[in-house]
């Protein structure tokens, strides 16, 4: 989940209709011409009719909708019956969209703004935007929500000594004031210039982080002493550890205990305890805009750095407390197939976990970097007033994310600048588990402090190691890196890697991986593992995971389904996977004859 801020799409007017050429019509001229099919778009609360051809690829659908919403960009996410509708060549036909269905539209957030108001007469509040509007259009936001502000031409807005002038545009600002908090200070007009506390905070840039951490921890209510940690001891786990007190009944953050033979790292420990720090200072959660679930950017205590993303379990998408306004989803099932809503947490835990560094086996102590550099991931309770509460106050679960500084994320820029190795530490990682959702947006672009070099941060496991290899989707295929062969160092660590001793590192986190993902794991690693003995590069291998088009099954999943039909009903998974392998073996060997 890359971000960049905040912010809500003014709404459409039911009785407009978005027509293939981008113009408006009325209703009255819908019932005409043969072929079309007529659907609705939902987003911002509104309703809006739309005419479609069946045949219309999902990328032509998004055009019209940018023509009939010209402030968005190409960036958005559409979901029909419960399903993404991810692949951009395919056609609404293929996905089963039909007459009177909801489209519900998501903006990704390089669109959207978050614009946090500490006003002079003491209020603070927070309200989104497009980052297309203009500083007038803030007023007139701060007007609606602040009596004393009611009249947006006695306000004035300075940044920096500069004051704003009405016309200048959010983005512009952002672009200007390159800080992840923008401070302005919004008075009334020819009154007193004062200093201190009263500004408006502009949550600018794209906060394209997102992490993921480790879930291990054996005293939930054990706090790391960050004062007397040596920074530069990377083989301490922790440091002295003391009792957290209590501030708020109605506030907390805590680790959740599984295995009590497990001790977190001291990183893991630092983001917990700056997180906490920063929600007892007062810094509420920022909800981002960013995907379809619920995704929270949690503050330091000095509300100026972000520190972790908390991605809570019942606001994923069509959970029950999903704030995107997607439907809840009456058999469990996820965005991705072969995925279970509430289950988001868990991957993006099991992403880190698996994700053993070039030396060796992930230690259950240290801080060692896994070897795709997926960001320390924890799986913790939270307690606040700021997440998405429908009904009652409520402790939430989910996955606490360490928040990593980037400049941007892969779709900003071509791929043709990234280092192979880079990718390729991606490719590996994408493949063991059969990710369901690698775009270029949830691969940030950091840097290395020694070289100055490139590098990649994969961000956003919630949809690995589904049950099914069905919605397997790499964008990397597409990169000239795939098609290089791997070195003879990632070689050797591919070499090492073993499911079944994954599965049980899964479960002493706490994590008994059922049965059909556990399946996945072992028939994705054997794939990379004898594709990699045959020289196979990044691409050969991963083609044969991804389906060429929505309703054309993989290689992969052929080989499966023809393992499946070897064997009896009740054969042991040891041999189905003898079967998987063999298999396996007669179509590699044919793919390369």
């Amino acid at each position: 989940m890359s971000s960049a801020g905040v912010t809500i799409l003014s709404p459409v007017p039911r009785e407009l209709l978005l027509f293939p050429d981008g113009y408006h019509w009325s209703p009255l001229h819908l019932s005409l011409d043969p072929g079309f099919i007529f659907i609705y778009l939902s987003h911002s609360g509104s309703l809006t009719p739309m005419r479609v051809l069946p045949y219309d690829t999902i990328e032509s659908v998004k055009l019209k909708i940018q023509k009939g919403l010209p402030s968005l960009t190409n960036k958005q996410k559409l979901v029909c019956d419960g399903r993404e509708l991810a692949r951009s060549n395919s056609l609404l036909k293929d996905y089963g969209v039909t007459e009177g269905n909801v489209l519900y539209l998501v903006i990704r957030l390089s669109d959207l703004q978050t614009i946090s108001v500490r006003t002079s007469s003491g209020k603070d509040f927070t309200f989104q935007v497009e980052r297309c509007r203009d500083v007038g259009y803030v007023k007139q936001q701060i007007a609606k929500k602040e009596k004393h502000f009611a009249d947006p031409e006695q306000q004035e807005v300075v940044c920096n000594g500069e004051l704003l002038e009405d016309q200048r545009v959010i983005d512009d600002i952002c672009s200007k004031y390159n800080d992840a908090v923008i401070r302005l200070f919004v008075r009334e007009k020819y009154g007193e210039v004062s200093t201190g506390q009263d500004e408006l905070s502009v949550k600018a840039r794209e906060l394209n982080g997102t992490k993921d951490y480790d879930v291990s921890e054996n005293n939930c209510r054990r706090e790391l002493d960050v004062s007397k940690e040596d920074p530069g001891r990377e083989d301490e786990a922790a440091e002295q550890i003391v009792p957290r007190k209590t501030v708020d009944r109605n506030l907390l953050l805590e680790p959740v205990i599984v295995n009590k033979k497990i001790e977190l790292a001291s990183e893991i420990w630092n983001m917990i305890n700056f997180t906490y720090e920063g929600l007892t200072s007062g810094n509420y959660p920022i909800r981002s805009a960013e995907g379809t679930g619920g995704a929270y950017f949690m503050l330091d205590s000095t509300g100026q750095k972000y520190v972790a993303v908390f991605k809570p379990i019942d606001e994923e998408p069509m959970a029950v407390n999903n704030p995107r306004g997607l439907p809840f989803s009456v058999d469990g099932e996820g965005l991705k197939k072969g995925t279970k809503v509430g289950q988001g947490a868990f991957r993006e835990v099991a992403a880190y976990i698996l994700d053993h560094p070039m030396s060796g086996r992930r230690s259950l102590f240290g801080d060692q970097k896994g070897f795709s550099g997926v960001p320390p991931t924890v799986l913790v309770k939270c307690l606040h007033e700021g997440f998405n509460h429908p009904g009652d106050l409520t402790t939430k679960l989910g996955s606490l994310q360490m928040f990593m500084e980037n400049n941007g994320s892969c779709e900003d820029m071509g791929p043709g600048a990234f280092p192979v190795k880079e990718v390729h530490k991606i490719t590996v990682l994408d493949m063991r588990l059969a990710n369901a959702d690698r775009h270029a947006g949830n691969i940030l672009i950091g840097k290395d402090d020694e070289n100055d070099q490139a590098v990649l941060i994969p961000i956003d496991h919630g949809y690995c190691l589904p049950t099914s290899f069905e919605d397997c989707t790499f964008e990397w295929l597409y990169w000239p890196q795939a098609r290089q062969p791997y070195s003879p160092e990632i070689i050797d660590y591919i070499r090492s890697l073993n499911a079944d001793e994954d599965i049980a590192l899964l479960k002493f986190h706490g994590w008994n991986l059922p049965v059909e993902c556990a399946r996945t794991l072992q028939i994705s690693t054997m794939l990379l593992k004898k594709g990699v003995e045959r020289g196979m590069t990044p691409f050969a291998i991963g083609s044969l995971m991804c389906r060429e088009s929505l309703n054309k099954e993989s290689v992969i999943e052929g080989i499966v389904k023809a393992a499946l039909d070897s064997v009896l009903p009740a054969t042991s998974e040891e041999t189905f996977l003898d079967a998987v392998s063999e298999i396996m073996d007669q179509h590699l060997d044919e793919i390369l004859s």
